[in-house]
């Protein structure tokens, strides 16, 4: 076994690249999401895009388009629900994301379509065309250079709104500019992992820097390698064992979360079994 083979291949060579640009994307965008107690937010919009896609392909506009809008509408119509009702907004979400998967689930099986469209529910990553990559590239890019100007702000209003708000930060500009981030970087992961998956390359890496770090620059960094290492290594494995692509790519993540848990110097089962000696509570951290 040739273990160089799949690097021959130009179709290995743009699925390694996109995969560990989407899987950057994903990981710094996943750490403000754990920060902030989002991660049914990207399951809810990333379930949501589903009727913007199909819609779109029925009207002929890219399915970028759709899905961004429809990614969108889901995000304003969970917070306008939330204002004007006394549901919390976890419940919101559960509301509106399950309602928009639902119908676009009937639109998907109503409209006779290519088979690209089932890339949108699954990934694929490796026959990925040169439009989508473009896209994909595009997304990702604009994505990561908002989120690196608006760090330190998107910072303070995950960590604590209230705080934000007393020193003059526009806290409604900052929650509507995170859910636009969060539309963008799943419609650049949708030809990836597709929307099924998604969610966890957003949920993931983050969870897994958490458990490794207290500091949030640290935490983006390893978010962001393990998400690039493991996107690499799920699309080298796939090769190999003819699998599909996306489910190794967040199996490799998965693993890499239970290492983690496990062995975490600070954080993971064994430290903490061994800080407790003596003592009666566990240590608390903050990101900072």
């Amino acid at each position: 076994m040739n273990f160089l083979s799949p690097f021959q291949y130009g179709f290995m060579q743009e699925a390694l690249l996109v995969g560990a640009l989407v899987g950057a994307t994903c990981a710094v965008l996943s750490c403000f999401l754990v920060l902030k107690g989002w991660a049914l937010m990207g399951d809810a919009i990333s379930h949501a895009v589903l009727p913007g896609v199909v819609g779109a392909y029925m009207l002929g506009l890219p399915l970028a388009v759709g899905a961004f809008a429809s990614g969108l509408f889901c995000a304003a119509a969970t917070g306008w629900i939330k204002s004007n009702t006394r549901i919390k907004e976890d419940t919101v979400m559960g509301i509106v994301f399950t309602g928009l998967f639902a119908f676009g689930l009937v639109l998907f099986t109503k409209v006779e379509t290519e088979a690209h469209l089932n890339h949108i529910l699954f990934g694929n990553i490796l026959g990925i065309e040169r439009a989508d990559m473009i896209q994909t590239i595009v997304a990702s890019v604009l994505t990561l250079a908002i989120i690196l100007i608006w760090r330190k702000d998107l910072l303070l209003f995950c960590f604590d709104a209230a705080h934000a708000r007393a020193i003059g930060l526009n806290t409604t500009l900052l929650y509507y500019l995170l859910l636009a981030l969060l539309a963008a970087t799943i419609v650049a992961s949708l030809q990836a992992v597709g929307i099924i998956l998604v969610v966890a390359m957003l949920v993931t890496p983050g969870c897994t820097a958490r458990l490794l770090t207290d500091r949030f620059d640290h935490m983006l960094m390893i978010a962001a390698g393990s998400s690039v290492f493991a996107s690499c290594l799920g699309v080298y494995v796939s090769f190999f064992i003819n699998g599909a692509t996306g489910a190794c790519i967040v199996l490799v993540q998965s693993t890499l979360f239970v290492l983690a848990f496990v062995f975490g110097p600070r954080h993971g089962l064994i430290a903490r079994a061994s800080l407790k000696t003596g003592t009666d509570s566990s240590p608390r951290s903050t990101v900072v």
